[in-house]
């Protein structure tokens, strides 16, 4: 397939009359070409098209098919339909009445070749570009940010499941790439029978022994494949087909392999206490999506897929109209001012903390030249650090960051850390009642930088108020500060967020939660596909 860089064709005359007297109003689809058809042309694709073969659609086009798609949370059949029997999309599309249109499966292709060639921002990244130059958003001022869930589009399946199909997913990869090796290595009648449906279609036994001998099943077939596969007279190109990789892994996080004591080999499953299981942010959920994850957030909420933030501009957007947005969700323009825009969308693996994002956030914004000079974020994405190096970058995080989590700080009736007072230059610590700390050790823990302070054994066992200050079983208090630098910010971050002015400020935050509603609603980011389907997969 290859590219002649044509964007969108003019709309046609007739085009032009019959959507008008249809849409005396207009529509989403004609605003969006009269407004903004210049962003969706052809030239920034160019390098994922080849130059020699039949020419195919364009793709500034399909770009805008898939925005108005995506608006509409339609399928590929209804959007390919809608460019065929709706006017307004004709319009858009510069499409004359008789137009046929494209076939459905048009849309996942051009979105797999959009992911394979990193090209997923491409139409997002124009459109922040038009809006720059139309003095819409600009570097400096105020954005906030906040996350939502993405559910994967895949089926929930239990460890056992996962096994069986992610067999059954080697098997047809295999039957397809290599039938006739597949045909020698496995007896196909009998792993046809096992593995013709998706293991999710039948039920499973009841009993836990049968479920025990049936995982055990699964295992043995996933590790005799492995061993056809990976044996020095199979094809080398064999172990590259990504659902016989998928197969090996999960035989890795779900089986051991051990031999009994008569020589036996046996494949039994893993269990956690014994054999211990793959960390969350590793273990695979589904051999279709490799890279969703399970996760929980609080006590109500716990979904296979992703994490997604939003970053906003508020620059103009007064506290009393977020409270009226989040009361009412849809807010006249009139009322909002300037229109908030969405400035980056991030997708992580679900498992990712908030404060793991909040830098590469904030690298993107300053790609784009739109470095906020105030970021509102909730208490989930700061750190001493990254408010440190985001001030010296000239942005300031308006957020509340985690205050002392100690066990005297929570019960409000010990000493906390704030009623030490450390003298830095000579390295020593005073506690309230004026013992000084007889240790002073710089170290690393979670791969930053720390520093633990002890007191001496004999000050604090004979110390009056010990049960209000420590209840360790070494019998003395120790202390874990971070350098003097970020101890600084932290502990002025905390006093300055206790003001009445900070937490007026911080209102403006709020209002990016109704920005997620209104993208969460109808389920348009809620569901992403695995195979480049989502345009948020970034």
């Amino acid at each position: 397939m290859s590219l002649r860089p044509m964007g969108l064709p003019p709309v046609p005359e007739q085009t032009v009359r019959v959507a008008r007297a249809a849409f005396p109003q207009g529509s989403l689809a004609i605003r969006v070409r009269d407004r903004l058809g210049e962003v969706f042309t052809d030239e920034p694709f160019a390098e994922a098209f080849g130059v020699r073969g039949a020419p195919g659609l364009s793709p500034g086009m399909l770009s805008l098919v898939t925005v108005l798609q995506f608006a509409a949370n339609l399928t590929d059949r209804q959007a390919a339909a809608m460019a065929i029997r709706a006017i307004d999309w004709k319009y858009a599309l510069g499409l004359e009445l008789t137009d046929t249109g494209f076939d459905h499966s048009v849309l996942p292709r051009f979105r797999a070749r959009l992911v394979g060639n990193g090209m997923e921002r491409v139409v997002f990244d124009r459109l922040l570009e038009y809006c720059v130059d139309a003095g819409l958003v600009a570097a400096g001022g105020k954005q906030r940010t906040d996350s939502t869930h993405v559910v994967s589009a895949v089926r929930d399946l239990n460890r056992l499941e996962l096994a069986g199909e992610s067999v059954r997913a080697a098997l047809e990869a295999l039957s397809v790439a290599a039938p006739d090796w597949l045909a020698r290595a496995v007896d196909v009648p009998e792993f046809a029978h096992r593995y013709g449906p998706r293991v999710d279609s039948w039920k499973l036994p009841g009993s836990k022994v049968k479920r025990d001998q049936l995982s055990q099943v699964y295992g043995q077939d996933a590790l005799r494949l492995c061993r056809a596969v990976w044996s020095p007279d199979a094809p080398a190109w064999l172990r590259e087909i990504g659902a016989v990789d998928i197969m090996r892994q999960v035989l890795v996080q779900t089986y051991t392999v051990r031999t009994s004591s008569r020589g036996k080999e046996v494949v039994s499953k893993r269990e956690a206490d014994e054999d211990g299981v793959p960390p969350g942010h590793l273990r695979l959920a589904s051999p279709y999506d490799t890279d969703a994850r399970w996760s929980a957030k609080g006590d109500d909420l716990f979904w296979l897929g992703y994490k997604v933030h939003l970053t906003e501009s508020c620059d103009n957007t007064p506290p009393e109209a977020e409270a009226e947005a989040e009361a009412e969700v849809e807010v006249e323009a009139e009322v909002r001012g300037r229109p908030n825009l969405i400035t980056d969308v991030t997708t992580t693996l679900s498992t990712v903390p908030d404060v793991k994002a909040t830098a590469p956030i904030q690298q993107q914004l300053a790609d784009r030249g739109l470095p906020p000079a105030e970021h509102y974020l909730d208490s989930g994405y700061p750190s001493a650090e990254l408010i440190e190096t985001a001030r010296s970058r000239g942005t300031v995080m308006v957020t509340p960051v985690l205050l002392d989590r100690s066990a005297q700080a929570k019960s409000h009736a010990g000493y906390d850390k704030s009623a030490f007072r450390i003298d830095w230059k000579a390295r020593r610590v005073r506690c309230p009642q004026g013992n000084t700390s007889t240790g002073w050790h710089p170290v690393r823990q979670r791969e930053r930088d720390a520093i633990v302070v002890e007191f001496a054994k004999t000050d604090c066992q004979a110390c009056p108020v010990r049960p209000e200050c420590t209840s360790a079983r070494r019998g003395n208090r120790m202390l874990t500060l971070y350098p003097e630098h970020l101890h600084t910010v932290l502990a002025a971050a905390r006093a300055e967020q206790k003001t009445k002015t900070w937490k007026d400020k911080y209102a403006l935050r709020a209002g990016v939660e109704g920005t997620i509603n209104r993208a969460t609603r109808g389920r348009t980011i809620r569901v992403n596909t695995p195979s480049g389907g989502s345009m948020l997969k970034v």
